[in-house]
């Protein structure tokens, strides 16, 4: 179904609203010891914020949730559980909203490349268009997937196609293909009896293959079963706290020049090799049934010699940035990839979570991030919700440690509010945050260990799509 999202409906918002300089009494909180208080900016002498740029109408509101980020020629595409935002950040200390997109349908995470963007939709709705409603799961005719819009005039982003997909799609991976073609990796998990379009078991991905001439023949071509056997099983942990049983995957990040890909897959972590785009195998799969209760996402280094699985305990909805979960709950947990071809192993070094303690009333855990391109070193930023912002080192993969951090105290004092830095991630020279409830903010390290970042450029970036930087 061809859509313009420019419609009479009045589905695309443009506008060219810039970021207003950041203000003393914004970073207040900067030289301030212990917990900041509502709102109160603190950072590490290294990282600050020099532009934020708050939600705006249609978007204004607690159900717009800011997701995900792409990047393509100097833009900022952020996903929102409404639609999407393109910023132009072109300025990094003004950047500016160029269009919105209303097209409800969380999470809305977003791949992008040359000129389409590719929008996932994991929540059931009455159709594919942007007009559509929320209706149940159990709806035989409820459609989940991925959308498929034209961005190039970003001012003027067109609907062009869409792709349902089994458990729709909780988030997406570009990955480029022969001449003229990409494949979109699909994640989706968490089937049920009562979901006539999520049958168990789903132990499967979907790979959808899009012309890039004709994006409204896209379609799916593959749905490779990664876990024939079964997945984790899954099981109660001694806090309360369950750990998820595999019922498919979060989140897949690709490495293309490499042919590799890590799967987080809320039981399990996998190492997959896609040499065949349309035929990944799973050559190593590790499960942690001690400290991860569920493997959100992944990021290799840049040398494909190790995978950074993150665990988001409680998804995103907890407080355990704190004393009762300790340094090893919520974390990261480094492995180092040993061996070669199908006999590669991935081993366990070490996990990594920020050295600050939270408040009960701010939801904290590992979350997304990225690398610094530094060559010759491991260097990653993430986002840690309410927690923050953390840049941290594991060119030594047994003692990680963080060498920069940013934060906002927490959205109340009385009672938990869910909030914070979804997505941070590098991008040709500063860091990009999409805050839950807050906007879009923008962050420059000044470290001499990230200094020759800055000479990396990139035109699209795709975090679930790395790209080799330097010398292979």
């Amino acid at each position: 179904m061809l859509l313009a999202a420019v419609a009479a409906s009045g589905l695309l918002v443009s506008g060219v609203l810039s970021a207003p300089a950041v203000t003393a009494e914004q970073e207040q909180g900067s030289e301030s010891d212990g917990t900041p208080g509502v709102d109160e900016i603190v950072h590490s002498p290294n990282l600050r914020q020099i532009a934020h740029l708050p939600k705006q109408a249609p978007f204004d509101n607690p159900d717009a949730v800011g997701t995900d980020i792409a990047f393509t020629g100097g833009h900022a595409i952020v996903g929102n559980y409404d639609g999407f935002v393109i910023y132009d950040v072109r300025i990094p200390f003004r950047p500016r909203i160029v269009s919105q997109v209303l097209c409800p349908g969380g999470q809305n995470d977003v791949s992008v490349h040359g000129d389409l963007l590719f929008l996932s939709t994991d929540y059931p709705r009455s159709n594919d268009s942007c007009t559509s409603e929320a209706v149940p799961g159990s709806t035989p005719t409820a459609w989940e997937g991925i959308k498929i819009f034209d961005v190039s005039d970003l001012s003027a982003p067109r609907y062009v196609s869409s792709i349902r997909t089994d458990c729709g799609s909780h988030t997406n991976s570009f990955v480029p293909g022969k001449q003229g073609t990409v494949y979109i990796y699909v994640s989706s998990y968490s089937p049920a009896a009562q979901l006539p379009n999520c049958q168990p078991p789903h132990d499967k991905i979907s790979i959808i293959e899009v012309p890039l001439r004709a994006p409204e023949r896209a379609e799916v071509v593959a749905t490779p079963v990664l876990f024939p056997d079964g997945g984790n099983a899954g099981g109660p942990n001694p806090d309360g706290t369950r750990r998820s049983a595999t019922t498919g995957c979060h989140d897949l990040t690709a490495y293309p020049t490499k042919n590799l890909m890590a799967g987080a897959c809320m039981g399990d972590g996998v190492l997959i090799d896609i040499e065949d785009r349309l035929r990944p195998r799973v050559i190593e799969r590790v499960q942690d049934n001690v400290n991860f209760a569920f493997w959100h996402s992944a990021t290799f280094n840049n040398e494909g010699t190790k995978v950074i699985f993150t665990d988001e305990l409680g998804g995103g909805g907890l407080a355990t940035c704190n004393e009762k979960f300790g340094p090893t709950r919520g974390a990261d947990g480094i492995y180092d990839i040993v061996g070669e071809g199908d006999d590669r192993e991935l081993e366990f070094r070490s996990y990594f979570k920020i050295p600050r303690h939270q408040t009960d009333t701010e939801n904290c855990v590992a979350h997304n991030g990225s690398l610094i391109p530094v060559r010759g070193r491991d260097i990653m930023v993430q986002s840690w919700y309410q927690g923050g912002i953390s840049v941290w080192d594991f060119t030594d993969s047994a003692n990680p440690k963080e060498i920069a951090y940013w934060e906002r105290g927490p959205l109340s004092e009385t009672e938990r509010v869910g909030g914070g830095s979804w997505s941070a991630y590098y991008y040709n020279g500063y860091i990009y945050s999409s805050d839950l409830t807050k906007g879009l903010d923008v962050l420059s390290i000044n470290d001499p260990r990230t200094a020759r970042a800055k000479a990396v450029r990139y035109d699209e970036f795709n975090p679930q799509s790395q790209p080799h930087y330097g010398r292979r």
